[in-house]
């Protein structure tokens, strides 16, 4: 056959990931390395990055490029953090594969413990999600935006532009990167999908078969699980939402949390299943049904 052409955004860590992606196609199917090729897209999402993602059009910024690129046959496949996919995506494209999940948690750089940060402390962030967490547990805290690569957050944190930053711990460990601190999920949950890399083709194209190869059931059903509650809220990257699926056997647990932009409230909750349940459905109702005013309006359901 022809080389396999996969799509990625051209960071340092969507390049690695596309790299995961190629050795798990190539020992799945036996091919050397050279029968898949690494097709760099640049995307609006690397473009711009002194606003924040909500501002300029949210996380399509990150996959429209990629998208276009699949219906015009540039690729066979596009590779994505699935924390960054839209909940609602194209029908005419599906995620065909997602690799085994790695850690999930945020990394606090700049401090071991979020009590070890200083008064007033000033803490880089451009997700909604980790800005809400940190007021919620640091009222006094400064939160302002802060966007790039790894590299560039965290020399503004090793320059002293500001005091701490998050990142996930599965993108630095990708990057063989040991900074920062792992903050535990009971403190702060992830957001749905952190850790999950996916790989998306046309919808009925010879390309879903070749990539199915490689997908880790346990990990999907996880990720499917957080996205369908994020489809029940409505969510879009203005929303502070957290949330976690774990298997353990035949038993699904998911966990989740609505924040007020400010920290000042929350709702919280766990439901337990199966697979075959709706589980993100049922515990986006019963938050919905429980959150405060203040959180209730931040998402469209």
């Amino acid at each position: 056959m022809t080389r396999f052409r996969l799509g990625t955004r051209g960071s340092p860590l969507a390049l690695t990931q596309a790299g995961m992606v190629r050795d798990a196609l190539c020992a799945a199917h036996g091919w050397s390395p050279d029968m898949v090729e690494i097709v760099v897209i640049r995307t609006t999402g690397d473009r711009v990055q002194d606003r924040a993602l909500a501002e300029i059009g949210g996380k399509a910024l990150w996959t429209k490029e990629l998208d276009r690129a699949l219906h015009d046959g540039d690729i066979d496949g596009a590779v994505h953090s699935m924390k960054d996919v839209e909940t609602i995506r194209p029908q005419t494209l599906r995620i065909a594969a997602m690799l085994p999940r790695a850690d999930v948690r945020d990394r606090l750089i700049g401090a071991e413990t979020l009590a070890d940060l200083r008064p007033h402390a000033v803490v880089g962030t451009s997700s909604p999600r980790r800005r809400a967490q940190m007021l919620r547990l640091r009222p006094d805290l400064e939160i302002v935006l802060i966007r790039g690569n790894v590299d560039t957050r965290l020399g503004r944190v090793a320059s002293g532009e500001m005091d701490a930053t998050l990142l996930a711990a599965a993108g630095l460990d990708r990057l063989g990167r040991d900074d920062g601190h792992a903050i535990p999920t009971d403190v702060m949950l992830p957001a749905p999908a952190q850790g999950a890399v996916g790989v998306e083709v046309l919808a009925g194209s010879a390309a879903g078969e070749i990539v199915a190869a490689i997908d880790h059931s346990d990990t999907r059903a996880c990720v499917l699980t957080e996205r369908a509650l994020l489809a029940r809220l409505g969510a879009d990257c203005h929303s502070p939402v957290a949330a976690l699926a774990s298997l353990a056997g035949e038993t699904l647990t998911l966990r989740a949390e609505l924040i007020a932009e400010d920290g000042s409230c929350d709702v919280a909750g766990s439901i337990e299943g199966t697979v075959e349940d709706d589980l993100g459905t049922a515990l986006a109702e019963d938050l919905l049904t429980r959150a405060p005013a203040s959180v209730r309006r931040l998402f469209a359901a």
